[in-house]
């Protein structure tokens, strides 16, 4: 059972939500804040599976909601998904780098919306390959001088890894273009965060860019 907390300021909004999440036979939602100040609280205090914050809330809004439960500077981060009206850059490269593991747009039907639940509960990301190329190529600066490197050398493969969750592709998806076994992504996605030290598979493809990789 997947525990979802719910943080939204229309009241219509949350029930909605709640109805969708609720419905689905492995998914429960264990709790509703109308800020980000409340989402917080009730965050440290249930530890659900993962968060689904509204990106504009009074007080304290999606983005540092995100960044105080997901942040880099968390010992042990929550998983965060990001829903929210506005398709605008700026919020969604703000809560990638917050530390959300996925980003949606409300009116992106109740399907995705389990689908973003259940890869965020699982350690995955599920974020538009679309909008996660358009974000990550816009925002992120190649460090030309000084890029980047990992704490040990990146393999053939992991390099093609990367570049697939770069572009966005599910484990599915990486396994059927690399022809391997989704066993053997999962492994190597684990040797990358840690010669990485990604948290996920979002800080990958944001390395992947701002290394300069996307771009050979």
């Amino acid at each position: 059972m997947i525990r979802v907390l719910l943080a939204d300021d229309q009241e219509i909004i949350r029930t909605g939500l709640r109805m969708i999440l609720d419905a689905h036979p492995d998914i429960e939602v264990v709790g509703a804040a109308a800020d980000g100040r409340e989402a917080v609280i009730l965050a440290r205090r249930l530890r659900p599976d993962v968060c689904l914050f509204d990106i504009r809330m009074p007080d304290v809004d999606g983005i540092e909601a995100t960044r105080q439960l997901a942040g880099p500077d968390v010992e042990d981060p929550l998983a965060v998904v990001v829903i929210t009206t506005f398709d605008v850059d700026e919020y969604v490269h703000g809560a990638l780098k917050a530390g959300a593991r996925g980003f949606l747009l409300k009116d992106a039907g109740p399907e995705l919306l389990v689908q973003a639940v259940e890869a965020a509960a699982r350690g995955d990301a599920l974020i538009a390959p679309s909008v996660t190329a358009r974000l990550l190529a816009a925002f992120s600066t190649p460090r030309a001088a000084t890029p980047a490197q990992p704490i040990e050398p990146l393999t053939a493969r992991e390099e093609e890894v990367v570049l697939t969750v770069a572009r966005g592709r599910t484990n599915a998806e990486i396994a059927d273009e690399l022809y391997i076994s989704l066993s053997t992504v999962k492994t190597h996605l684990a040797s990358l965060m840690n010669k990485l030290g990604a948290r996920n598979r979002v800080e990958i493809a944001m390395w992947a860019y701002e290394t300069g990789r996307m771009e050979r």
